[in-house]
């Protein structure tokens, strides 16, 4: 008998969507060009730099056949500047802006995947859908690539904290009935966290139901010795009369 799969994403799905995320590399040989499912791949041609998707930067990286380029946010001085803006709002710092729509007005492309969310094009002061679980990979893949890998990844540890703590705090703000505003979290995060807020919201809705049904039978309770005293009543002057 199979056991039933819990509700949404777990992290290691997570971290295989996010290797679907467009990186920059520089190839290191010329390289022929891919057919792929997700669109064709242009051949590379060394130094000039090339979008690729993560999963594919990654093995050429692991065969010392490319680079990668890390995205701008991904360095110890943007990273820094995240963690200030952090720190200091009790709001989650604000994701990339989303590209402008085609002339039909269609969307050029659709989040979690943005075109430049972690290619060299990247905006330097915004954390993208997949920050944490594209940082990680990077840092265990090709840390020879990123400056001071050691400061990125202290800072990424420093940020990851500052942001769960935001979220638990914004689950116990639930329970006055209040809504939480969870703009720029990330996709790892959700999933890590989706079981913590799964239980409190199940708590707090169990808790909602009981003061239901407490209040209810109290005022059917209440309801109930009503009558009785307004029927005593009568039958005291009844009495009194004769």
């Amino acid at each position: 008998m199979a056991l039933p799969l819990p509700a949404g994403l777990t992290p290691p799905e997570v971290a295989f969507l996010c290797e679907m995320e467009l990186v920059t590399v520089i190839p290191r040989q010329r390289l022929e060009g891919l057919q792929l499912l997700g669109g064709p791949i242009p051949p590379l041609t060394p130094p000039y730099r090339s979008p690729l998707p993560l999963w594919l930067a990654l093995l050429l990286k692991r065969q010392r056949r490319a680079n990668i380029l890390p995205p701008p946010w991904l360095s110890p001085s943007s990273l820094d500047t995240i963690l200030q803006l952090e720190t200091s709002s009790a709001q989650f710092s604000d994701p990339p802006p989303l590209p402008r729509s085609s002339a039909a007005g269609i969307p050029t492309s659709s989040p979690p995947f943005l075109a430049s969310s972690a290619t060299a094009d990247a905006s330097p002061d915004a954390l993208p859908y997949h920050w944490l679980e594209m940082g990680e990979m990077l840092l265990q893949a090709a840390s020879d690539d990123i400056p001071e890998p050691d400061t990125v990844r202290r800072l990424m540890r420093d940020l990851r904290e500052v942001r769960m703590a935001k979220m638990r705090a914004g689950v116990e703000v639930l329970e006055g009935g209040k809504e939480v505003k969870m703009n720029g979290v990330g996709a790892m995060e959700v999933a890590e966290g989706r079981a913590f807020i799964g239980r409190v919201v199940d708590g707090l809705r169990k808790i909602g139901a009981g003061r239901e049904t407490s209040r209810r039978e109290r005022e059917a309770e209440e309801r109930e010795n009503g009558v009785g005293r307004a029927g005593g009543e009568e039958e005291d002057d009844d009495d009194m009369s004769i």
